[in-house]
């Protein structure tokens, strides 16, 4: 949410107008922290043009600390990058003889890079970030200023292609630097990947998809509902999504590997096709979430399996049923926000439990209530064979 709020100030008539030290905005950016801080490397926040139609409503967009430093950093942000960009230190620790501000007793220490929003290497990062909303990732190295030198920066595609390159920059520093990882440590340098958002898709656009949805977006992520009824599936109905679709054919979804779906079609049927399909699929994504109770899960997953050819532990593995974490509480917002906790956790390698069916209590379920017209039948056919 972060990226698309600063994206949306940028696009702001007037934010990165100017030059140094004149009307232009502010972008500052956390390069580095250590010990307890509330946000890590690649936070940013962004200070509207003095002038502007924004700056008269005394905006900005992003966060780098839990709320103690961005009065501080928006007042002297334009102060700051008078003479170009410049990188300063802020301690967080409380300590009132210390020389480096701001001693607010959070702990840490972060590194603030300020610079100018109107000249050229931020407003190649900005474009960056706004193709990477649109599903364009990039790498971005920072050469950061300091020793009499000024900011540079290049852009790189996700196969290695120069988008941008910061004048006087030579040809082997380029190559060098697209050799760096992101997220490493490497000294006087900030390396970072710029990410597609997450992708939700929501299967199913019933009445509770919609606080799904707004939590999901609120997040930042991007959000597809798409469900075969069409009185159903109205964008009107569900503001915070980027897709509603009314979904004749599966291959509509065009889904790919690092999305996140999840079935709620309260139709068995569909629930059972979209199932079989997303399992079938060699681009299947890396989480799949089905809601309903366990039971209706266990019969759901033994009928994909048996429709896929796989087996019931295979497909346990794969679909997270009952979708969600066991938060507690009841109603749709109370389950929206457990949907929205699992995923969170499984794509930031956090998941520690869930409430996954295992195949031992598919075959208990199915024993203690019966298989499924669809099971019989197949059992039927493979006898008669």
């Amino acid at each position: 949410m972060e990226r698309r709020q600063i994206v949306e100030l940028w696009r702001e008539p007037g934010t990165a107008s100017g030059v140094a030290g004149t009307a232009s905005g502010v972008l500052i950016t956390l390069v580095h922290a250590e010990g307890s801080t509330y946000r890590r490397p690649g936070a940013r926040l962004l200070t509207a043009a003095m002038g502007s139609q924004a700056d008269a409503r005394g905006l900005y967009a992003g966060t780098i600390s839990g709320g103690c430093l961005e009065s501080e950093v928006v007042r002297r942000a334009r102060w700051m990058v008078r003479a170009g960009a410049v990188v300063e230190r802020y301690s967080m620790a409380f300590d009132d003889t210390a020389e480096i501000p701001f001693g607010l007793g959070c702990g840490g220490t972060v590194d603030l890079l300020f610079e100018p929003a109107g000249a050229p290497e931020a407003e190649a990062l900005f474009q960056a970030m706004s193709d990477s909303l649109a599903g364009v990732e990039s790498i971005v190295v920072s050469f950061l200023p300091g020793g009499g030198r000024g900011l540079r920066r290049v852009v790189y595609s996700a196969d290695g292609r120069v988008v941008f390159a910061s004048e006087g920059l030579d040809a082997k520093k380029i190559d060098c630097a697209r050799a760096l990882e992101p997220g490493g440590e490497y000294e006087g340098r900030y390396v970072e990947r710029l990410f597609r958002p997450q992708r939700l898709v929501i299967l199913g656009a019933g009445d509770d998809a919609k606080p799904l949805a707004a939590m999901a977006s609120s997040l930042g992520w991007s959000v597809l509902v798409a469900d075969g009824r069409a009185q159903l599936a109205r964008a009107e109905r569900f503001p915070h999504a980027e897709q509603v679709l009314v979904l004749d054919d599966p291959d509509q979804l065009q889904i790919e590997p690092q999305d996140a779906v999840v079935l709620m079609t309260h139709s068995y049927e569909q629930d059972r096709t979209l199932l079989s399909g997303l399992l079938a699929s060699p681009r299947g994504p890396r989480y799949l979430g089905m809601l309903g109770s366990r039971h209706r899960s266990s019969l759901l997953v033994s009928e994909a399996a048996a429709m896929t050819g796989r087996s019931v532990s295979a497909c346990c593995e794969t679909v997270f049923a009952p979708v969600g974490l066991d938060l507690g509480g009841d109603g749709p917002e109370a389950i929206a926000l457990a949907i929205v906790a699992e995923v969170q956790a499984f794509r930031h390698g956090r998941l520690s439990v869930s409430r996954k069916l295992t195949p031992g209590e598919v075959a208990e379920q199915l024993e203690r209530g019966g298989s499924s017209r669809y099971l019989q039948a197949q059992c039927a056919l493979g006898a008669a064979e």
